[in-house]
């Protein structure tokens, strides 16, 4: 059968090309015998996809004021553009300070507040909420925005500090809860909707910069008794919760703990996971496996360790983590920091890390790494509401997955890491064709619909 008209095929490749460029679709060929496979089957339907986004950190927001006007344009339609861009529809930002801030601030950070009285959002002003409101008014519509914290006020934590880890004082868990629906409620009269809040970024670590130490049942305690129950009271049950926000080894024990106990688990929506050590993407299926009624969403991955420069692995570890966790029912996808400076910073710890947009000193470049373009074969091409559906690669070194759009359009991504060209058939819903991914490359073939 010969491909559909509708087919089309979009390539990135180290060796040559202009990124996320259209290629012609290869004629069908009679003898495709010995070839590998690519099967999809769209009536084989899984997860239905909520998005892709990146992080509004302070400094990717400081980083986007530097720039001079025409790229400040550019990075917002390169990312939030549906018709130019990325189309990024779930992002992230930070409650109070993280690593990829200016410095350590609170938004209640007057000791003994319990009454929140001092509460603003008067340091988001300066940076973040501009950039929200910009990228919101390139995608036309709100942005599902995730909200996590890296650490209460120093005045609420054990190690009166929030940097250094420490714990959240018992004394203080009804004021911080309170604090997460203060954060939403500001937010929402600033025209930023909350989609929904981890309980805490990273709870397992302790870091030089903002942290927050929980146990499995501290997490559980907290969302069952005071975040839970706050955010219900004040009209906010419709904000989802996330648990763990950490990295997958630890996330199945970890989401164990609140989901057995039934009172805690009716508050919680899913758990956010993290790429960073071993990769175990079985745990992501296994959770799954055991609590299918709660969702997965990776919600931080970046190339640590700085800026990393035209390295090609970057991209390549973004689509690997993408194809295995979506593979394995996650629902979501969000990137780190959404730009950074040329050192990969700011950072007010020398925690630097890459991102897929990087400006110069000068604020009149911003250079693309590669990882923007690996992420762009799937969320230019994967719909919010999309879902999975049924896709298999007889070979381990074609990497795939595959969706069904909610106009019908059916989108398959597929990656060949190795050092060679790979010749293969793809039979999916716009016909039966051979094609080839050259050496270190990825491609999104998509069909019209039916």
């Amino acid at each position: 059968m010969a491909p559909s008209a509708g087919t089309r095929f979009f390539l990135t490749a180290r060796d040559g090309g202009t990124p996320l460029a259209e290629q012609a679709v290869l004629p069908s060929r009679d003898n495709a015998h010995g070839l590998p496979v690519v099967f999809v089957q769209p009536q084989r339907r899984f997860q239905t996809m909520e998005g892709f986004g990146g992080a509004f950190t302070e400094s990717a927001a400081v980083t986007w004021q530097a720039l001079e006007p025409p790229q400040r344009e550019r990075v917002l339609h390169d990312y939030f553009s549906r018709e130019q861009g990325h189309g990024y529809r779930l992002c992230r930002v930070h409650m109070n300070s993280c690593d990829f801030s200016l410095g350590n601030y609170a938004n209640a950070d007057v000791p003994g507040d319990v009454d929140l009285a001092h509460f603003t959002i008067e340091r988001d002003r300066r940076a973040l909420i501009p950039f929200i409101r910009a990228a919101q008014r390139v995608a036309g519509e709100p942005i599902k925005m995730l909200v996590s914290p890296w650490s209460p006020p120093a005045w609420m934590k054990s190690n009166g500090q929030m940097n250094r880890g420490g714990t959240l004082l018992p004394r203080y868990r009804h004021a911080w809860a309170r604090c997460f629906v203060r954060f939403i409620e500001e937010y929402q009269k600033e025209g930023i909707p909350v989609w929904g809040v981890s309980v805490q970024n990273e709870p397992a670590a302790v870091q030089s910069w903002d942290s927050c130490i929980y146990s499995a049942e501290e997490e559980r305690d907290f969302v069952r008794d005071f975040l839970g129950p706050a955010l219900e009271q004040a009209g906010l049950g419709h904000v989802r919760i996330i648990v763990w926000d950490h990295n997958r080894d630890h996330m199945v024990e970890r989401a164990s703990v609140v989901y057995s106990d039934p009172q805690a688990a009716c508050y919680v929506w899913g758990t956010g996971f993290h790429w960073y050590g071993e990769n175990h993407f079985d745990h992501v299926q296994l959770l799954h496996d055991a609590w299918p009624d709660k969702q997965l969403l990776f919600t931080e991955g970046c190339q640590e360790g700085g800026p990393h420069h035209g390295s090609w692995d970057l991209g390549e570890r973004y689509a690997r983590s993408m194809i295995n966790d979506i593979n394995r029912w996650t629902v979501g996808w969000i990137d780190w920091n959404l730009l950074l400076d040329a050192s990969g910073g700011p950072n007010h710890v020398g925690n630097l890390c890459s991102a897929p947009m990087l400006a110069d000193a000068s604020g009149s470049t911003v250079s693309h790494q590669n990882s923007f373009y690996y992420i762009g074969h799937f969320a230019r091409f994967v719909q919010p509401g999309a879902q999975r559906v049924l896709c298999s690669a007889t070979r381990e070194d074609l990497e795939a997955t595959a969706f069904i759009n909610p106009d019908g359009s059916t989108a398959t991504v597929v990656m060949n890491r190795t050092h060679e060209q790979i010749d293969f058939a793809l039979h999916h819903a716009g016909g039966h064709f051979v094609t080839a991914l050259p050496p270190r490359s990825i491609a999104t073939f998509v069909a019209a619909p039916a």
